[in-house]
This record gives C-alpha cells, structure tokens and sequence, in this order.
C-alpha cells in the first residue's frame, strides 16, 4: 500500500520543488497533492486554512493596511514519461517543474516562513488550470467564496524567467463562414466554390494592421489571425460550404464584447459565430503594493502576451502580475525544466519584499 504524500516546508525552494514534482497531479486527479497541501499548511500557526475541493486556500489576519494574494496551480498536464525528477545542468526537470510546481514551492516556502509580512497575504494553491474552465478552481472560488479571494494586488506564479510580466490579453476565437453551391467539379460552372470565396476573408487578414496599445507604461501588441481552415465534401466535388477560424488577442483595455464587436466589424458581410471568448486584465501597477514590488524585482516589467488566470482577478477588481520561475516556452514539453537560480531569485525577491526589507517598510 503506497503511503500517503507528506511535504516539509522547513525543505529548501530545490528540494521542495523536486518534491512537488514527485506526486502526480493531472487535472481532475490532484487530490493526493491538495491533502499533501493542506496538511503542511495546517502546521502553520500564524495561517488560517480553508479548502473548497482540492482548491487550498491559506490567510494571514495581522490587521495591515492592505492584502496581497499569491496563487498557483496544482494541476498538470498528462505525463509524457519525464517522471520522477532529475537534477542536471543547474535546472530541475520532470512534469510541471516550470508550468507550475517551482511557482507553488515558492508560495509554501513563503507561507511557511514569512510570519510577519508588511501586508496581510493570502495564499491560493488550485486544481485543474489546464483544461476546461469549467473546473477551474480558481473561476469556482470566484463564485462561492469571493472573499477568500479579495485583495488588493494579486500575484500569479506562472513562469515568466522571474521577471513581472503584467496583466494579461484577452481573446475571441471566432468561425467566419463562406456559402457556394455545389457541383461536379467537372461541371464547375454550374457551382460556386465556397473555398474560393474564403480568399476575400484571408485578404482581410492580409490588410489587417493591428494595434499597439500602450497601459501603464506597457505596450500590448494585438493580432488578428486565421488559425484554421476547414472545407471540402471530396476530390471531385465544388465545396459549398467553407469556415476559417480566427483569433483575435487584444488589449487589456478592450472589453470583450467590444473586441467581439470588432471582429464583426472586420468580417461585415459574412457569417460570424463567436465560439470562444475571455477578457484580458488591466496591469494597474499603479497601486502601491504592485509599486513596491517592481522596486523589490528591480527590473521593468513586461506585458503578459497571452492570457492568464491573472484575468480572473482583474474581473473581481483586483490587479493582478503573472511573476514566477521559469521559461513559459518550456510549459508542457516534454523536456520541461526550471532553473534552480530563477526559484532562489523568485523566493528571495518575495520574501524580502513581503518581510519590508527591500521596501523599508517595517511589520
């Protein structure tokens, strides 16, 4: 019988990451790792520690004049045989090392040893980021238990090379049709060729020229492009019918129904089904905990291109950086890492920011 997983946080950032790494957790399956979680987290007696499902959330209550939040993800994708762990060219490899089990040693270590922060901290560790929004952990707490979540600045432990990569772009992804006739190819005149008619949608894209949207000092650059094509009934028949799919990144300050309303407006004149949408986030550096932040990290933030949970937070008021170890280009690969210099950087630069010693602000 396999015992049950049991974490230290009293481990160093490396070992506790390998340690993460070293219990499964696909989506839909990270139970093992949120007891693990939850458990170590009870062992700490300034916290207060709740759980919704296997969505762990641990607080402080000093009474401070403010409150940051810093989340991670249990979950991971399947397995692509890069289990246990290994330790070789100054780097952690194995299953979520990057995407984001470096990011949540991180935020236990933190949990666990900063017991006077400046600012009251609310630690989220929860399941199934990676697939279906709809199980989303933290989208779920956002409906049941919204106080759990409010804060003032919020930081997500995505890798981003330890660096702040704030807010985030939102998306549409949408189905742009064509209609024709059908016909025997051999009889083409008789038809209208559906895939033809699509070349007026990708002219469009050609002409496209998108933004670039400066917020906070950040300049987001937005794209609009076809991501797929689809049509055709067999090699001898006029197609009549023809859908490209396209997606639309935009700017945090575009609402999604006005990024919606853009892509129509592009597209006037043919079929346009929206099929997926989600808003991007405002990186409101502008408030002081996320000013003093950027003073502890010491270099200049970048734009998040792409989008994050950090969107979620931005939807409940609240501003939110993705800042964590590791190359987000190296999420998912079968070949996935973390440097062990950007876990001893992202825990270092926190603690001592949390702790007031970069920002002279005293507990």
């Amino acid at each position: 019988m396999t015992s049950a997983p049991v974490l230290d946080l009293d481990r160093d950032v490396v070992s506790l990451t390998a340690d993460l790494v070293d219990i499964p957790s696909e989506s839909r399956s990270e139970g093992p790792l949120a007891d693990a979680v939850e458990a170590a987290l009870r062992r700490i007696p300034h916290l207060r520690v709740d759980r919704d499902g296997d969505t762990v959330v641990a607080r402080t209550s000093l009474g401070r004049p403010a409150r940051v939040l810093i989340g991670g993800h249990l979950d991971t994708v399947p397995s692509a045989g890069n289990l246990p762990h290994t330790i070789r060219d100054g780097a952690i490899h194995g299953l979520g090392s990057c995407d984001m089990k470096g990011g949540v040693a991180v935020g236990l270590r933190l949990a666990a040893m900063v017991d006077r922060p400046v600012h009251d901290v609310t630690y989220v560790f929860y399941e199934c980021e990676e697939i279906d929004a709809r199980f989303n952990g933290l989208a779920r707490l956002a409906e049941t238990h919204p106080d759990w979540l409010a804060a003032d600045f919020a930081i997500l432990m995505e890798p981003s090379r330890a660096g702040i990569e704030a807010g985030c772009q939102g998306t549409v992804r949408a189905q742009v049709r064509t209609t024709g006739v059908r016909a025997h190819s051999a009889r083409s005149w008789l038809g209208r060729n559906a895939i033809h008619e699509a070349g007026q949608i990708l002219r469009r894209l050609e002409e496209y020229e998108p933004r670039r949207v400066s917020v906070d000092g950040l300049e987001y650059r937005e794209g609009l492009n076809a991501v797929g094509i689809e049509g055709g009934i067999a090699g001898n028949v006029i197609p009549d019918a023809c859908v490209v799919t396209v997606n639309y990144r935009f700017a945090p300050t575009r609402t999604v129904e006005e990024a919606e309303r853009h892509v129509r407006d592009v597209f006037e004149g043919f079929d346009v089904e929206i099929v997926d949408r989600a808003a991007g986030a405002l990186p409101g550096l502008d408030r002081p905990a996320a000013a003093e932040f950027i003073a502890s990290v010491g270099a200049e933030p970048r734009p998040k291109f792409g989008w994050t949970d950090v969107a979620r937070f931005s939807a409940l008021g609240v501003p939110a950086v993705n800042y964590g170890p590791g190359d987000p280009s190296l999420a998912h690969a079968v070949d996935e890492r973390v440097p062990i210099a950007d876990l001893v950087a992202c825990e270092r630069v926190l603690s001592g920011w949390l702790s007031g010693r970069s920002t002279g602000v005293t507990p």
